[in-house]
Parts: C-alpha cells; structure tokens; sequence
C-alpha cells in the first residue's frame, strides 16, 4: 500500500498542478474519480492486464468506456498511464488528488472508529478538538468497530490517534514481549 502511494504521488501532483493552474479542480476531480472507477473494473482489469493486447488496444478499451467524459489533457493522461503501466494507481491518484484538493481548501478528512456507536455531542467534542489541533476544517467519518472493546481510534492524513482499549492492549503486549 505504501508502495502504490509512493508511487501514485508524482502522477497526483502533476494533475494536481496541471489542474490547479487551469483552474480545474472540479473538473479533475470527477474526471479521476471515474477513470478511477473504470481502471477498478475487473473486466477492465483484464484488458489492462492482458500481455497479448497491445498498448494501443488496452488504451482504445479504456477510452470507448469513457467516451464523452475525457478531455484532451486526460486522455493524454490516461495515455501516459497506460504506456507506463500505472492505470491500475487510478483510485490512488484520485484519493491523493482528493486530499491535495482539501488541504488547499483547508479541509482534513477525519476517520474516527468507535467500539461503540458515539452520540452528536460526542462527536462534535471529538471535531471541534481536531479542529483545534489541525487549524483546519474537518470532514469526519465516523464508524463502529467493536473490535475496539473500548475507545476510539482516529485516523487524520498520516496521523493514527488510538485512544483504544485494543490499542493499549497490543502495546502492552509488545512491552511485554521485549
């Protein structure tokens, strides 16, 4: 997984710029998000995966399926990404360019797991405390997890935040271990 981020993230860049200069991030965004969609595909996978297609063929598949929704600068993207066999970082460049869109606009996704469902009170204490702490907006999303026994567990960018009994469970057993 880190890998494929690693890898995805000059390609989320480039569009990124590319777009943010034409003020387009809209436009990129649902662009992405479908050939995305279409790259995630698993007939689409085949294709793209078939070593007796040529490059000329995998990409004439992928543009018939998006046939009306590509502009000239994404089908010279989607081209790029063919022809260095990266289509299949499509959702990873979509979810870079998605967070590289927030940051600008001062947004942060939050993933907040409970062990148990949190009430709108709770909730907003747990925001308005990232709010806080990140100067940003921030979007929750908010889950159970009963594997928690008990807590919560944050997850905010790169940040994991894990107030869980889980959590403190596995660290002291890791301390335990050494």
């Amino acid at each position: 997984m880190a890998e494929e981020i690693t890898v995805a993230r000059p390609y989320a860049e480039a569009v990124y710029e590319l777009a943010n200069q034409g003020n387009a991030l809209e436009r990129w965004s649902e662009t992405l998000e479908f050939a995305a969609r279409v790259a995630a595909d698993p007939q689409m996978e085949k294709i793209i995966g078939n070593p007796k297609l040529t490059l000329t063929e995998q990409e004439h598949a992928f543009l018939s399926i998006c046939e009306g929704r590509l502009d000239d600068q994404a089908k010279n993207f989607m081209h790029l990404l063919l022809e260095n066999h990266r289509i299949c970082l499509l959702p990873a460049i979509a979810g870079l360019f998605e967070e590289f869109k927030a940051a600008q606009e001062g947004r942060v996704e939050a993933s907040i797991a409970s062990a148990f469902p949190l009430g709108e009170a709770e909730i907003k204490d747990l925001v308005d405390r990232l709010v806080a702490k990140y100067k940003r907006q921030i979007q929750p999303s908010v889950t159970v997890d009963p594997e928690l026994i008990g807590g919560v567990r944050i997850v905010v960018g790169d940040a994991v935040f894990d107030a869980s009994v889980r959590g403190q469970l596995e660290k002291m057993a890791f301390a335990l271990k050494r």
